[in-house]
């Protein structure tokens, strides 16, 4: 997102609050804010005079970071925390959906341990569980049998960082998953660019569910047509029925969906700019995302917006660190990001600098992303790129972006 906004033509003045290592080359930092202290980016924002506020992660527009702003005269690109709950709970977007007569998966909402071990007694598999609120991407279990289901429910209600959890049981889909980010102005849906992405930490989708392993855009077999034919299936019910609510939404909605032999359906939204989606599809944007930031909130909102991407493939490996998604290896020597960056962009998630050096600080720890005239030569650079690279532990998924290879001929 900083790299974009930074490409506008208003040649902004870029704050990043906190930032991390990698991010601290293009924007300023402000190391002591973090990203959900709600009062100290007010206070921020309100200090450094800043024009717009952008906010990329979801725990601070689901703790109303948005309505703060507003309410102390800051602009804000982003949903308010009413409209954040689309991400912020998975059973309210089902309600949602069903509402507005959104194609989803068959599905029960449990509020309790014991009337989960019930349901689940009654249920076919496979089937998954999917914890009501924020989980960083982790949240989601999918299960074989009954045995699984049950274990996955003891992790959901007996983990703290999952509080007194409602879970959602669902249907298990099979098809291609797909994602679809569009910008909204509380009326208008203009769609950005689709992607594809890896939730699961190993190859050929095997293992846990994780924040996201790697992603490609475009996708093949959807054209501008088919993007439509989505945007009007989804995301303008959607935001119809939250304007019908006296909650509009503006800002940026993700759709993950799955494509399969039952249709169309979606698994969940997300209310901000998707990771690591994002990281594959703004670099092939060719507008000036600032611009259409405001015109989001500005009045006449995207009437009128045109969205153009480069005709580029772009492919996004995340580089994981040991032990990841279950835990992460913090302070690791990161070797060879120079050498990298000569092929490929490097964009930074858990880094840190320590004396002198970058190091590891989180689960996730780096992305790269490449572009190329082709599926092949923009995946081929990517891991070009990736080798470079060195860490203790270091977790890569291989098959990133095959797929799109043995679909368009190089």
């Amino acid at each position: 997102m900083v790299r974009a906004l930074a490409r506008s033509a208003r040649a902004p003045e870029l704050l990043c609050a906190p930032g991390n290592a990698g991010i601290a080359a293009d924007a300023e930092c402000l190391t002591e804010v973090a990203a959900e202290d709600v009062e100290a980016i007010v206070a921020a924002a309100r200090e450094r005079a800043v024009d717009l506020v952008a906010v990329g992660p979801e725990a601070p527009l689901v703790a109303g970071l948005v309505d703060a702003l507003e309410e102390a005269g800051i602009a804000a690109f982003g949903p308010s925390a009413a409209a954040a709950r689309l991400e912020g709970s998975k059973a309210f977007a089902k309600e949602l959906m069903n509402e507005a007569g959104v194609p989803t998966a068959a599905h029960v909402v449990v509020r309790g341990r014991d009337e989960a071990l019930q349901r689940l007694a009654e249920t076919r598999y496979p089937i998954v569980l999917k914890a009501d609120g924020l989980a960083a991407g982790k949240g989601v279990i999918v299960c074989a049998d009954e045995a699984e289901a049950r274990a996955a429910v003891e992790v959901f209600f007996g983990e703290r960082r999952f509080g007194e959890t409602t879970v959602v049981l669902e249907q298990f889909l099979e098809g291609e998953e797909l994602s679809l980010l569009a910008l909204c102005d509380g009326d208008r849906v203009v769609p950005l660019a689709p992607a594809q992405d890896y939730k699961r930490i190993f190859d050929g989708d095997e293992g846990p569910n994780t924040g996201g392993m790697g992603s490609y855009s475009p996708v093949p077999g959807f054209d501008s047509n088919a993007v439509e034919e989505i945007v009007a299936a989804v995301h303008r019910p959607i935001v119809a029925a939250m304007a019908a609510r006296g909650t509009p939404f503006r800002g940026v909605l993700y759709a993950g969906l799955m494509i399969g032999p039952a249709g169309l359906k979606v698994l969940e939204f997300n209310t901000r700019f998707g990771d690591p989606e994002t990281q594959a599809v703004l670099p092939r944007l060719r507008s000036d995302l600032l611009e259409l930031c405001l015109a989001t909130r500005g009045q006449g909102g995207l009437l009128g917006a045109e969205v153009e991407f480069g005709d580029d493939w772009a492919v996004t490996l995340v580089l994981a660190s040991a032990g990841y998604p279950e835990s992460s290896s913090k302070g690791d020597a990161i070797r060879g990001l120079d050498a990298a960056a000569e092929l490929a962009e490097v964009t930074h998630a858990g880094t840190a600098a320590r004396d002198g050096e970058i190091v590891t600080a989180g689960g996730r720890v780096l992305n790269v992303t490449a572009l190329g005239p082709t599926p092949a030569a923009a995946r081929d650079r990517a891991y070009d790129a990736a080798r470079r690279i060195s860490f203790d532990g270091m977790q890569i998924r291989t098959d990133i972006a095959a797929r799109a290879v043995e679909r368009v001929p190089s």
